[in-house]
């Protein structure tokens, strides 16, 4: 006989949407189970910086931030090239402060500001701070035996699974070895990282995106939320017209008396789909767990994918990261390519973009190089001055040696332009062209061809101690390259929901007890790329507003 269970809301996946969905729901009373396909909870936002953008929230309030009422809509009526922002995206407007309040009062999830955090481009309406929130550390001991549940952080990217946070933090790293203060600031950090360790078998200074999962797990679990891991979803269960439950592997059922919420992560990794939309070889950096579960069990409830979308994924560059077993990793470039001492060229050896810029845009720009029929490929480029200080991609910097990513392959080096460029197989005499002109300007901190340094978020990814352009410095000496490919933080293209997050069919009727948040969410940004946070956002606040919504409660806003 198959195990029936009866919650008032089942929510399917464990990432920040679905929990945020989870712990507003268990808040206003209801009885709730989260299923997780994975044996680890926290999906692809386990993995992430953690960011969320929220326009005129209550830290950047709070701090004394002052910006006009309608300047992120503004801004985000550029960004997203409307005259009228949609319904869906007034509400995040609107109801994204609310969210971050109900949080911050209500639950462990505890936010700072990023108040030195700019949008991502310049313009009408954008900001130099204020819009931006990160979760603070999170003590994991706090999470007592779920922490052994917690997807740990992506190893190709922490330091010996010990994560590092933006801002100051990661500052320090950079700067060990030229301040004191730093470098004791990472000695103990890693005498700390050690000890757990020794004593947990991980880290439990939590921070980044592990931290946010790790304080809405200890949310849900304070409001007995119950959390089933290796649980993956069969098909959903109907009452009528109604979504009234879902079957789990192994013949378990689930009778979720007020409705489901899907929340699996998007289909980056469903090769079909992938196929389908993208047209082109795509590595995600997200889990592997993410093959699209929640929009087909949506499909099959009669709920469709949007189709008008700009982007169909949130592009970043990436480089494979060789695995003794088992599939490459996908180390995303997030951070490196706006640091003095870097330059990236295409499969020609020319630049083609600003290397400072938005990941995304920077995706896009090599796609547009790209000749038909040929796979996006570029090289990101350093002097051996940056790859001690900050790293290439996996190949860690100072005090870590390098023999290892070159013997693997993963890091090229050379001992000039000449010599890397026959490494890699480009034009040696193209690629010294290029990083002549490039060190040319660099010198005197100019850009001519791309106006790198120039906006706010270039100067904020480079090195404030790097005069006069904190993203430019003239490359010498020793040369290292790391081969990039197209991907991807994750999938755009979700199922199309109402302001409530509501699942709708093709006539635009709302079908009966099915939600959809996070990438499972048709992106409400229509497929564009604002700023940093603009997943994890609208995620946390539209999972909000569904357990808002299957709660039946109603708020200054409205449901």
């Amino acid at each position: 006989m198959s195990q029936v269970m009866e919650c008032d809301v089942l929510v399917i996946g464990s990432g920040a949407s679905g929990l945020a969905a989870a712990v507003t729901a268990a808040s206003h009373g209801l009885k709730v189970i989260v299923a997780e396909k994975s044996r680890w909870l926290g999906g692809t936002s386990a993995w992430s910086g953690g960011w969320l953008w929220v326009p005129r929230n209550p830290l950047a309030l709070a701090e004394g931030a002052v910006e006009a009422q309608d300047a992120p809509e503004r801004y985000l009526r550029e960004q997203v090239h409307g005259d009228t922002l949609s319904e869906v995206q007034r509400v995040y407007l609107q109801r994204g402060p609310e969210m971050v309040e109900f949080f911050q009062r209500n639950t462990a999830v505890q936010f700072y500001s990023g108040s030195s955090m700019p949008d991502m481009r310049d313009g009408e309406g954008s900001a130099r701070g204020g819009r931006s929130l990160c979760a603070q550390p999170f003590d994991g001991r706090q999470l007592g035996e779920w922490i052994e549940r917690l997807r740990p952080p992506l190893d190709i990217v922490s330091l010996f699974g010990m994560g590092i946070a933006g801002g100051a933090d990661m500052a320090a790293f950079f700067n060990a070895r030229r301040s004191p203060k730093s470098a004791w600031h990472v000695g103990k950090r890693l005498l700390r990282h050690a000890r757990d360790l020794l004593r947990h078998g991980r880290g439990m200074h939590l921070v980044n995106g592990n931290a946010l999962v790790a304080r809405l797990l200890r949310s849900a679990l304070d409001l007995e939320v119950q959390l089933l891991s290796a649980s993956p979803v069969v098909r959903l269960l109907r009452e009528g017209e109604r979504v009234s439950g879902a079957l789990l592997d192994g013949g378990r059922q689930v009778i979720a008396r007020r409705g489901v919420v899907l929340a699996c992560g998007g289909f980056a990794h469903d090769p079909q789909r992938l196929a389908d939309r993208l047209g082109h070889r795509h590595h995600c950096a997200a889990p592997l767990d993410n093959s699209g579960d929640g929009l087909r069990l949506g499909e099959a409830a009669g709920g469709f994918l949007g189709e008008d979308l700009a982007h169909d994924a949130a592009w970043a560059p990436v480089s494979l990261v060789p695995r003794r077993n088992g599939p490459p990793g996908r180390f995303p470039h997030l951070v490196d390519r706006g640091k003095p001492g870097f330059i990236a060229v295409d499969g020609e050896g020319r630049r083609f973009t600003n290397e400072a810029d938005c990941y995304h845009d920077f995706m896009n720009h090599l796609f547009a190089r790209t000749p038909a029929g040929q796979e996006p490929c570029a090289w990101m480029i350093c002097d051996r001055q940056a790859q001690r200080r900050f790293g290439i991609g996996w190949a860690k910097p100072w005090p870590f040696p390098i023999r290892h990513y070159r013997r693997c392959g993963y890091l090229v080096e050379g001992r000039d332009a000449r010599e890397l460029a026959q490494r890699c197989g480009l034009d040696p005499q193209r690629l010294t062209a290029t990083i002549e002109r490039f060190n040319q300007h660099a010198r005197v901190g100019h850009d001519p061809d791309f106006g790198r340094g120039q906006s706010a978020y270039n100067r904020a990814l480079g090195d404030p101690a790097n005069a006069p352009n904190p993203s430019l410095r003239a490359l010498q000496g020793k040369l290292y390259a790391v081969r990039l490919v197209a991907g991807s933080l994750g999938t755009f293209a979700g199922l199309r929901t109402d302001e409530a997050a509501r699942v709708l069919d093709r006539q635009g009727q709302v079908i009966a007890g099915l939600h959809a948040v996070g990438n499972d969410m048709n992106s409400i940004m229509g497929g564009y790329y604002p700023s940093g946070g603009i997943t994890l956002g609208p995620g946390m606040t539209f999972g909000y507003l569904a357990g808002l919504a299957l709660a039946g409660a109603v708020t200054e806003g409205g449901v």
